[in-house]
């Protein structure tokens, strides 16, 4: 995985209260720098957002977050976060993300999501506008029929 690989960042700095007593970032917060970047991404692609979802009644469950840890990110870091469509299937929503400290790869991740009724918490399929929006945005992230 390559800075190349992403067509979109978000870029946060270490924050104090981030670090542990080992003066790296705390594990847990790694998931927080990915829900902060896909939110932005969410945003870039003009796609509705959380309220307009829930006002629909369907909405993006997680359902699997994954971490790869290569190193650390340190107190006052400058972090670029790429975030990128991986996969659509039915109803989910497979995205790839990588943690960079200039060109250095320090974490990457996976998160994947559901797209739900949320009356009866059941996958929905996505809709053509989210699909044509995604695989716009993403030259890797064709739909796929499942």
């Amino acid at each position: 995985m390559d800075r190349p690989d992403f067509s979109f960042f978000h870029t946060l700095r270490v924050r104090w209260a981030e670090v542990d007593m080992q003066a790296i970032v705390f594990n847990g917060h790694y998931l927080t720098y990915f829900d902060v970047a896909f939110t932005e991404y969410w945003r870039a692609t003009g796609l509705p957002d959380v309220i307009a979802q829930a006002a629909a009644g369907r909405e993006l469950f997680a359902r699997k977050a994954g971490i790869d840890y290569l190193a650390p990110a340190r107190f006052d870091d400058v972090l670029d976060i790429g975030v990128r469509c991986a996969s659509l299937g039915r109803s989910s929503l497979r995205f790839t993300l990588g943690i960079f400290r200039g060109d250095e790869l320090l974490i990457t991740g996976e998160l994947l999501y559901v797209h739900a009724d949320t009356a009866v918490r059941k996958g929905v399929p996505l809709p053509e506008s989210w699909r044509a929006a995604l695989t716009s945005l993403e030259k890797i992230c064709p739909p796929q029929a499942h």
